[in-house]
């Protein structure tokens, strides 16, 4: 399976299920309870948001932050974001993560439910991309799923790329990247990459990370 494809195919879903992206959130307590954990982590400053949907997190961080950039692929989860968050300290940027690059730097970059839909050969690019858009000192913060939430997914096997097959309202089924990172083995990824981070199981099956990149280590 090629990357690029499935990424293509990714965003394809994204579009397609901007209408029943909220419904995890109206149904799962868990997921609320984590909502209100945002208080609880080191959110600062100037905030740039990666994959930011529908602006589910977006509301959170602009409460604790002097100023927050969300960015999404697609123009259908950002339309109920820029509905849901009415901040003036929030603006919203239309682009795609893989080829997108900070125009300035963050004291925080945030992402939740992203890190586990970016290819594995891609991390080391992704985690070049995101210390760079931090100012010195600058901070990551990010939530996903864990290995436990591999349950819910229909995970697809025998795949170059950690994929699942997920289904829409009107039962079009696309392919996902799906990676379901263990805290343990995330921290020692980070550190081989040179980041100092603290990554955590919480609940039953979500992992919370916060990491320094290199720059900041010492």
């Amino acid at each position: 399976m090629d990357d690029d494809a499935l990424l293509k195919e990714q965003i394809a879903y994204y579009r397609a299920h901007a209408s029943g992206y909220d419904r995890p959130y109206a149904e799962r307590e868990d997921l609320r309870e984590l909502l209100g954990a945002v208080g609880e982590l080191p959110i600062a400053g100037d905030v740039l948001e990666l994959a930011c949907g529908t602006g589910q997190w977006t509301g959170a961080l602009a409460a604790r932050a002097r100023s927050v950039t969300a960015v999404d692929v697609a123009e259908e989860t950002l339309s109920i974001a820029r509905a849901r968050v009415a901040s003036p300290n929030v603006g919203f940027v239309q682009a795609d993560l893989f080829a997108w690059q900070p125009p300035r730097r963050y004291d925080t970059v945030f992402f939740a439910f992203w890190l586990s839909h970016v290819p594995p050969s891609r991390l080391p690019d992704f985690w070049s991309t995101v210390g760079a858009a931090l100012a010195p000192h600058g901070t990551a913060v990010f939530i996903d799923d864990g290995p436990r939430a591999a349950a819910r997914e229909e995970v697809l096997t025998d795949q170059p790329t950690p994929a699942v097959l997920r289904r829409v309202d009107d039962g079009s089924a696309y392919r996902v990247v799906k990676v379901f990172h263990d805290a343990d083995e995330l921290t020692g990824r980070l550190t081989a990459l040179g980041w100092s981070a603290d990554v955590r199981p919480v609940g039953d099956s979500f992992v919370v990370g916060v990491a320094e990149p290199p720059a900041n280590a010492g």
